[in-house]
Order: structure tokens, then C-alpha cells, then sequence
């Protein structure tokens, strides 16, 4: 059962998703950023709760932890997103993301189809839509870069999120479940269907990649009755991490240090309770304000501000 504490609150909890990435060069470039709020924050609050494991998991850490935060539950690689952002939750949903798949020499790595519009994705999915149908699947078109499907189907699969995959070999990322087996047929039958459709063509003609396939994630059923809001998430640092952009990423925590952060930096000085969950790629810590004490204000005063890279890093 979700501890209680973790009951949104849009001013005093915030969530940071990509906090820190396994990238050597990511570790680099955190270690010369300027992070002053978040090194006073770190010496004023406490780790008090840590989720996930490794980086192995089919579900992120940042998910994991979103999702006990809303009391939404699911077993790795199976938190019901698109069911939840439904209007029939109880119903096993999933999306699917038109992606480009690179073939190399020794891997097929995955690129989501950010560059798709709205009228070239719009044609792949009026051809991939029937042979969902034929499977008991029906797909609705949702955006240039994610559709939802429906169907029982969907509630027997566990499925590595996007972020997950985004950029890297498909793999170690495989569907698992029941129906594994189907989806993994559907992707095959997708790529073969995309190859030699019309809207690749007008995409090589603009010098883009073409979509030969698509990603499922999020799939699954609502249980239960998850929290109506979510608590606030900073997506800030998302983009430069899964481009492995990492000078434009420690840019982007710099930022987030001197608006986010501050504000919560300014909430603990005048001794409100806040919430800080630091995401990574292996594991999500919440931080919450230390026991107070007659010492405290004292022995803050003399206690060496260290670096929050160290702490980063380990997630």
C-alpha cells in the first residue's frame, strides 16, 4: 500500500525524473555543475524511502515512483498508463509508438519517430489499424507519436517503457507475458506492412527516417482507485538525456536548481515539510526534512555542504 506521505502536493513535492544517468560522461559533466539549491537541499533533508533496483527493470524508476505516488499498482513493466489516461480505466490499454528501427552490425537499435506529423502518421496507422482488428485490438489514433490500442490482448503483456529503450538495442527489451508471442508477430507484421508504404516515401523525400515499426508500452488494466492528481513532475531534464546530450542535460539541472528547487529550498527555510524524489536509472530515493532537533540549526551551520553528484550517482 502507497505510504500516505508520498498524498500529491504540487507545492511541497516535486519528482525529478533522468536526476542521473549510468553514461560515464554524464557522471563527468554532472560532477563541474552548479547545483547550490540542491546541495543546501540534500543537507537539510533526509533519504527516507528508495524503490527499484537495477537498470534492468521494464518499468523506470520515475515511473515506479510516479505510480506510488498516485497508489497506481502493476508489476514491472505493466503500470497501466494509457488505461489510466482513459475513460475506461478498467479496460486493458496500451500505446503503441511508431519508431524507426536501426539495423546495425551487431544490434537493432530503436529511435522513436519524434520527426512523424500528423498526416503521415496518421496514414501508418489507418494501415496497421486493421490488422490490430483482425486480432481482437482496436487502435485509436491519439497523436503523431503514440496511438492507444484496446483489447484483452493487452492485459497478459509486460513491456519495457520507451524510455527504456529509447536509442538502444531492443534486445534486452523484449515483451514478456502470455501474450508476448502476439505482439511480437503484430511488430514483425508492422515492419513488413511500413516498408513499402507510400508515407515512407514522402519521408525519404524530405530526407527523414523511415517508420518501419512501432513500440508497446504502458499496458495493462486500472485496479483499484489511484489518486485523481499526480504529484509535480519537472520533465526538464528528460530530452537531453535520452539524446545523451549531457552539456545541454546539466544545463537543463541548472535551471531546474535555480527555479524548482529554489522554491522548495525556500519552503524548508521557513520550516515547511517538502518532498523531493530523485530519480535515476536504477533507483528513485524520496528525501523528506530531517527529525528536528535543538542541535540541528546549530550543527547545519558547521556541516560541510558536499557536492550532490556522489549522491546522484548512485541512483
Amino acid at each position: 500500500m502507497p505510504d500516505p506521505s508520498l498524498a500529491p502536493d504540487t507545492d511541497r513535492c516535486l519528482l525529478v525524473p533522468w536526476a542521473s544517468a549510468l553514461d560515464a560522461a554524464a557522471q563527468q559533466a554532472l560532477n563541474a555543475a552548479r547545483l547550490p539549491r540542491l546541495t543546501e537541499l540534500l543537507a537539510r533533508l533526509a533519504v527516507v524511502r528508495s524503490l527499484g533496483s537495477d537498470e534492468w527493470s521494464f518499468t523506470p524508476p520515475h515511473e515506479r515512483a510516479l505510480a506510488d505516488a498516485m497508489g497506481l499498482t502493476g508489476d514491472d513493466g505493466a503500470l497501466p498508463w494509457a488505461a489510466l489516461d482513459s475513460d475506461r480505466p478498467d479496460e486493458p490499454q496500451a500505446w503503441f509508438h511508431p519508431v524507426h528501427f536501426q539495423v546495425g552490425m551487431d544490434q537493432v537499435a530503436l529511435q522513436p519517430a519524434t520527426w512523424l506529423d500528423d498526416t503521415r502518421s496518421r496514414q501508418l496507422f489507418d494501415a496497421l489499424a486493421p490488422l490490430c482488428h483482425e486480432d481482437g485490438v482496436q487502435l485509436a489514433f491519439t497523436s503523431a507519436h503514440r496511438w492507444r490500442a484496446r483489447g484483452e490482448r493487452l492485459g497478459q503483456l509486460s513491456c519495457a517503457s520507451l524510455d527504456r529503450v529509447w536509442g538502444r538495442s531492443v534486445a534486452p527489451w523484449q515483451p514478456r507475458g502470455p501474450q508476448a508471442p502476439w505482439l511480437r508477430r503484430l511488430q514483425s507484421e508492422a515492419q513488413m506492412l511500413f516498408y513499402t508504404h507510400p508515407a515512407n516515401d514522402a519521408l525519404a523525400a524530405a530526407g527523414l527516417a523511415p517508420v518501419n515499426g512501432f513500440w508497446a508500452d504502458a499496458a495493462g488494466a486500472v485496479t483499484g482507485r489511484p489518486r485523481a492528481t499526480a504529484p509535480r513532475a519537472s520533465d526538464d531534464l528528460r530530452p537531453a538525456a535520452l539524446q545523451g546530450d549531457w552539456s545541454a542535460w546539466v544545463q537543463a539541472w541548472e535551471r531546474l536548481d535555480a527555479t524548482e528547487l529554489a522554491g522548495l529550498l525556500e519552503r524548508t527555510r521557513r520550516g515547511e515539510s517538502v518532498r523531493l524524489i530523485l530519480c535515476g536509472e536504477r533507483r528513485a530515493i524520496e528525501l523528506a526534512p530531517r527529525p528536528r532537533h535543538w542541535l540541528t540549526g546549530w550543527t547545519r551551520h558547521f556541516r560541510r555542504a558536499e557536492h550532490p553528484a556522489h549522491l546522484l550517482a548512485s541512483l
